[in-house]
């Protein structure tokens, strides 16, 4: 397993990587994916009224959530790229320069090491309040 995280604007996202042998998590509406490495995170927009606030760059943004929709990749460095595309996106779509977003891998992230927040949503890192929903 590996985490995608995209940190700016005092906030972070955070993905999984499911690869070669892990079971990629299944929910209601979920495709099913035969994949080497499947992509899932939140997706995410900002909206006029309604949703959900989180502070970003000190301002206050409704933020909308899609369902997470897996994606399957054939190669790792394929699911990477597209995995660090996606964060920069979701970052984008709330205002956010997509240039400005650090990203992470974090790598053999299945030990739980790294389970301070879990995979997908993270609440501003200046609140600390966990799940963003």
């Amino acid at each position: 397993m590996i985490l995608v995280r995209g940190r700016a604007a005092g906030t972070a996202l955070t993905g999984t990587l499911y690869e070669r042998d892990e079971r990629a998590p299944s929910f209601r509406g979920a495709p099913e994916i035969a994949a080497d490495y499947v992509w899932v995170c939140d997706e995410f927009y900002e909206v006029a009224s309604g949703g959900q606030v989180q502070r970003v760059d000190g301002r206050e943004v409704n933020v909308a959530f899609e369902s997470p929709a897996p994606r399957g990749y054939d190669s790792r460095g394929a699911a990477v790229r597209a995995a660090e595309e996606h964060v920069r996106t979701q970052f984008q779509r709330i205002g956010v320069d997509r240039e400005t977003v650090e990203i992470e891998v974090i790598e053999d992230a299945g030990d739980g090491t790294d389970a301070s927040h879990s995979p997908g949503r993270e609440a501003s890192e200046t609140d600390g309040t966990g799940d963003a929903r």
